[in-house]
This record gives C-alpha cells, sequence and structure tokens, in this order.
C-alpha cells in the first residue's frame, strides 16, 4: 500500500513508543523486553534489547529482470525448495537465491479475468502452493507454480472493501501467514474497517481441509499504535506472531515497529459486529520488540526525509531460520512503489523472542 498520514498522526505514534495506553490490547510496558532476553543479542548492531540488525542491501533497487521492474516489493517468503519468494504488488512473484537475494525467476499473476492484482500478502504452502492476497476486494487466491490460480477462498463480507462490505479500498489483507502445521491461514487488515474504533483491526483465519481447500475460521482483533496500520504478519512457530506496524510523514519519514503478538488467548471475533473495545472481547496481546528507527543506520542513506536514513516503506518480513543461539532470522523488505525517492532494502535482523 501507498501510505499518506498527517505530521500530527506521527507525532502520536512516536509518542505511543514510549507511553502506550494500557488496557486490553495494549503493550507490556513502554519498552518490554520479550520473555527469555536478558540482554543485547550477541552479534550484529542492536536496536533494542530483544532484535539485532546484521546489515542491509539496496542491490536490487531500481533493477530489472527479464524485462521485469525488480521493486514494489510487498512480502516475501521461504519457499519449499528453500529459494525465497518475493511478491511484487503489481502482479509479479519473483524466486530470490537465497544467498545473493538476486532473481533467479519470475512468475506473473493475475486474476480469473486475466487481470492484474493488487498483490500484497503473500505465504507458501508445503506442497509449494502459493497463497496471495489483493488488497483491493480484498481476495486470498491459491495458485500453482507457475501461476494458475487453483482456489479463491472465501472473504468474511464485512471485510469487503464498502459498498459491498465495511472496508476501505487499498487498507484490506496486507500480511498474511501459515501457521504451525500449515493448516491455518491468518490474513491482517491493515487498518480497521467501518464501524470498528480506529486502530483496531481485524486478523482472519481460514482452517484448510482434506481435500485442500480452505473454509473460514476464527477471526481476532488487534490494535495498533496511533496512526500506524499492518503491512505483515509471520508466525514463529510456537504460535505467537511477529507483526509490524508502519506509518508514513511526508517531510518526516516513516514509523517502523516490530511486535511479538500472541492470539492464542484472544476473543473469536466472528460475531462481533462493532469492535470498540468493548468488555469481554480480548484483543491479541503484544509486546514491543524494536522501533526500528532506534536501529544504527550502518551507512545507508535516504532519498527522502527520514528520522533515520535506514528507514523505508518496509512492507514484506518472513522468517529464514534460526541462528546458534536460537534467534529468529527475520529478512524485511520495502517496498519502493517504484517512486525515485523510495528505495528497495532488504535488512537481515536477528530476533530473539
Amino acid at each position: 500500500m501507498r501510505l499518506r498520514t498527517t505530521l500530527a498522526t506521527f507525532a502520536a505514534g512516536l509518542a505511543a513508543a514510549t507511553c502506550l495506553t494500557a488496557g486490553p490490547a495494549a503493550a507490556d510496558s513502554a519498552w518490554p523486553i520479550a520473555a527469555g532476553t536478558t540482554a543485547t543479542p550477541a552479534g550484529g548492531h542492536a536496536c533494542s534489547p530483544a532484535v539485532s540488525i546484521d546489515r542491509f542491501s539496496d542491490a536490487l533497487d531500481k533493477t530489472t529482470y527479464q524485462g521485469t521492474f525488480v521493486g514494489n516489493l510487498s512480502a516475501l517468503a521461504v519457499d519449499s525448495d528453500g529459494s525465497l519468494a518475493a511478491l511484487s504488488d503489481r502482479s509479479a512473484l519473483f524466486r530470490l537465491d537465497p544467498k545473493t537475494l538476486r532473481p533467479t525467476g519470475v512468475v506473473p499473476l493475475a486474476d480469473e479475468n486475466g487481470a492484474e492484482l493488487d498483490s500484497e500478502g503473500l505465504a507458501v504452502a508445503g506442497d509449494g502452493t502459493r497463497l496471495i492476497t489483493s488488497e483491493t476486494e480484498p481476495s486470498v487466491r491459491r495458485y500453482s507454480r507457475d501461476g494458475r490460480i487453483l482456489d479463491r477462498l472465501p472473504v468474511p463480507d464485512a471485510l469487503r472493501v464498502a459498498p459491498a462490505g465495511r472496508a476501505t479500498a487499498n487498507q484490506t489483507f496486507e500480511g498474511l501467514t501459515l501457521l504451525p502445521g500449515g493448516h491455518r491461514l491468518l490474513a491482517s487488515m491493515e487498518y480497521a474497517i467501518s464501524g470498528d474504533t480506529p486502530g483496531i483491526v481485524r486478523f482472519q483465519s481460514w482452517d484448510r481441509t482434506r481435500a485442500g481447500h480452505f473454509r473460514l475460521a476464527a477471526q481476532y482483533a488487534y490494535r495498533t499504535d496511533p496512526g500506524l496500520g499492518v503491512p505483515e504478519i509471520q508466525a514463529t512457530g510456537d504460535g505467537r506472531l511477529l507483526v509490524l506496524e508502519r506509518g508514513f510523514t511526508a517531510g518526516v519519514g516513516n514509523t517502523v515497529r516490530l511486535y511479538l503478538a500472541d492470539p492464542r488467548r484472544a476473543t473469536d471475533t466472528r460475531g462481533v459486529d462493532h469492535l470498540t473495545g468493548q468488555a469481554g472481547v480480548r484483543l491479541i496481546r503484544k509486546t514491543l520488540l524494536t522501533d526500528l528507527v532506534s536501529c544504527p543506520s550502518l551507512g545507508a542513506t535516504a532519498k527522502q526525509p527520514q528520522p533515520n536514513p535506514l528507514l523505508d516503506n518496509i512492507e514484506g518480513m518472513t522468517i529464514t531460520g534460526r541462528d546458534t543461539d536460537g534467534r529468529l532470522k527475520v529478512l524485511l523488505v520495502s517496498d519502493d512503489n517504484q517512486n525515485p525517492a523510495q528505495t528497495t532494502r532488504l535488512y537481515h535482523l536477528r530476533v530473539r523472542v
């Protein structure tokens, strides 16, 4: 999604990093340390007690591969063959070498009528099929490796873009992840739907049947920091999630925060028409891991104002493995919107959860 917010919203978001509202969905403290973390992670460059950054790369910025622009990247996933899949929101799915991060293949995507998608979320199933969201309807489709549509998942009426539902175009399914075992798929709305309190976004899940199709399952609610949306989520392997929150202010730059979230005791909100923070609805608990403005810049440069030149429009995230200390290896990517003032940048983090 291409972001536009106000300076006041950005300032409110910065304030939230150090003074978060108490309540069912609030972070556990102003700068909490994730369970099991007692010190700055060894190796890398510390962003917080739980997160360090190893390096970044701008090698893909403003490049092409086989005539296709390598940018507009909105999602990452580890493929079943060990390579990386990188999704462009302009209907292209790239294969990247996991070591060099260079493209080695590209597959065009389309809807049932051959039209382009606003493709935002990506998950790769164990059988190699691709689950891909488009945020304009919104939709979730299952594709073969060569880009053929295999299935289209049902979407609750309320999450459809108005007038069919209560969602706003370009503010729907952004994050997508498969939970442990690969039988449950979870998608995050980027912003709240009409009738819900601003900042409370819905996470929708589907369960995979024995026939390989997906049916609607539980829905949860998550509260973002003021003015921020959810561009990506990733399952950690133990039932919890990494959640990216992001915002942008022209003339100031990006806000990007990484949270650890736990949906396991959250209320199933499928039957709750309007989420207003009412009693009896337990929202997903979250703990701040880092605000990326706190990361060392590592010599990065920015093409537009940023509170830290390392930052850009970070939108995609995947977990590529664990290091010998048990920390998650996390890869982030920024969406340059094919804009000369933005950068396609890949970030290598290590995260202790």
